[in-house]
């Protein structure tokens, strides 16, 4: 029986031409900064994003800490949605490694406007932490793949200028966000000191991410990179498969995202999921169970039994994430199956 695997966008596996890229790869010592791939890399991403420089990092939890390391002090304050990523799932590195505290702020589907924020920053004394800095996630993992919109960065922009601080996008998906909206990646990066994006979730790299800003932010930030176990020598081999993903994977998200909107609309006819399939605006969906007998460890048993595999998100909830992997095949297939199992019940 073939698995349909719905749990994330990094279960994405390097297509044949991804892994002949990568075994072309013309390498170097990294550390050293001589590695032409990593470079090419590097100064791609920095032209794509609209910053000066930019480092290539093992992955969007070290290019997020690094970032962060990078901004700010030990006592310092941080900023973020409530349900973001580096309050959820970055095992609280800024505060280990860097004694930086988070102000959580709840938002709407992981969505703050300036007012949201306005309240969270510290008076300028001595009984406060430092506010110092705002990280905004985009698109949003636990708002179910919410897009940020540019409008509402602007204005928090507008808000920490007047303050003096800085601002770091998580843009782990920030490609679904620009294929979604038709924003160019250097626009939705405008407002922000610093962005970090993942090459191993939509794109479909099998590790890495990148991470851009002023060319002085990332000579101290290849420091703390280093710090962390980041220099990783022959890194070209890996840096081939993001500069294959740029040329030959971006377009391929809004398949995702199509693949994503049929499967809610059909998900949303079933009353036990009975949502507005609308809200799903990229490649993730967020399901609520409405009965409350049935957990979501039930739901996502059932499915697994039949070869689907998604995964709990919440006590009410399961998520379902659509990718490079997923096929119009797959789609109607998991249709089938969760009408099977679950159209008849309420």
């Amino acid at each position: 029986m073939k698995k349909i695997d719905l749990r994330s966008d990094t279960v994405t596996q390097p297509t044949d031409d991804m892994r002949k890229a990568m075994a072309a790869a013309e390498v170097g010592d990294d550390v050293f900064g001589e590695d032409p791939s990593v470079n090419r890399l590097q100064e791609r991403m920095a032209g794509l994003l609209g910053k000066e420089q930019a480092l290539f990092v093992a992955s969007g939890t070290m290019g997020n800490l690094v970032s962060i390391l990078t901004h700010t002090r030990p006592g310092d304050e941080v900023i973020l949605e409530a349900q973001s990523h580096p309050f959820h799932y970055e095992f609280a590195g800024a505060a280990a490694f860097g004694g930086v505290q988070f102000f959580p702020v709840p938002g709407n589907h992981g969505i703050l406007d300036a007012e949201d924020v306005a309240p969270a920053i510290r008076p300028d004394d001595g009984h406060h932490s430092p506010t110092r800095l705002i990280c905004l996630e985009n698109t949003h993992n636990r708002g179910g793949g919410k897009v940020y919109p540019l409008e509402k960065i602007e204005r928090i922009r507008a808000l920490a200028e007047q303050h003096h601080l800085v601002m770091h996008m998580d843009g782990a998906r920030l490609f679904n966000a620009t294929v979604a909206t038709g924003i160019p990646p250097a626009d939705y990066c405008a407002p922000f000191d610093s962005v970090s994006v993942c090459l191993s979730k939509g794109l479909g790299c099998p590790v890495g991410s990148v991470i851009a800003g002023p060319a002085d932010w990332v000579k101290e930030a290849r420091r703390f990179r280093k710090r962390l176990g980041g220099g990783m020598r022959q890194a070209g081999i890996l840096a081939a498969a993001g500069l294959y993903a740029l040329d030959h994977h971006i377009d391929q998200l809004a398949e995702d995202h199509r693949r994503a909107k049929q499967l809610a609309n059909a998900l949303s006819q079933i009353p036990l999921f009975e949502f507005t399939p609308s809200s799903v605006e990229t490649n993730i969906i967020v399901l609520p169970i409405h009965d409350p007998e049935t957990t979501p460890a039930e739901v996502v048993s059932k499915l697994q039994n039949e070869g689907v595999l998604c995964v709990p998100f919440g006590p009410r909830e399961i998520r379902l994430v659509t990718h490079l992997g997923i096929t119009d095949g797959d789609v109607a297939r998991v249709i089938e199956i969760f009408n099977k199992l679950f159209a008849g019940q309420t």
